[in-house]
């Protein structure tokens, strides 16, 4: 059974859905929890050879960071405890790093159904490439479209 789990938010309202789910499978089975934000940049920010100004960066980890404290607040005001972490780089990379560094036995993650199949075939999600990398179980969340 899981011995730990890794939740990975990014604030949306699928992410809650995710994280109170996952939550009450943690306490259900006594797993340990651990919250993960990323805090990535999009590429347009990149300015010459992968160089990115600082403050744009101090930024997006301000931003990521209260990300972070929402998740673990509104765990801790349904009575979870979880250790959070906060990361920076490319979302797939760092959920799969730190639930191998973790010894992650599940990771869970919130995904809103996309109205086109167009949509969806032509942009890839981090769900889909999880399902390639992650070290351990996905358990994924699905919200309503």
């Amino acid at each position: 059974m899981y011995k730990k789990i890794l939740m990975a938010f990014n604030g949306s309202r699928e992410g809650r859905t995710a994280l109170l789910e996952s939550a009450e499978i943690a306490e259900f089975i006594k797993a340990e929890t651990h919250l993960l934000a990323v805090a990535g940049m999009p590429p347009s920010l990149f300015l010459t050879e992968g160089f990115l100004p600082e403050e744009l960066l101090e930024e997006e980890k301000k931003r990521t960071q209260e990300i972070l404290d929402e998740g673990i607040k509104l765990l801790k005001d349904q009575g979870f405890n979880t250790i959070g972490h906060l990361t920076v780089g490319e979302p797939v990379e760092e959920i799969c790093r730190v639930a191998s560094d973790l010894g992650a036995d599940l990771i869970v993650l919130g995904h809103r159904q996309k109205l086109s199949f167009a949509a969806r075939w032509w942009k890839g999600s981090v769900g889909a490439s999880l399902l390639d990398y992650a070290p351990c179980s996905i358990l994924i969340a699905r919200g309503s479209a």
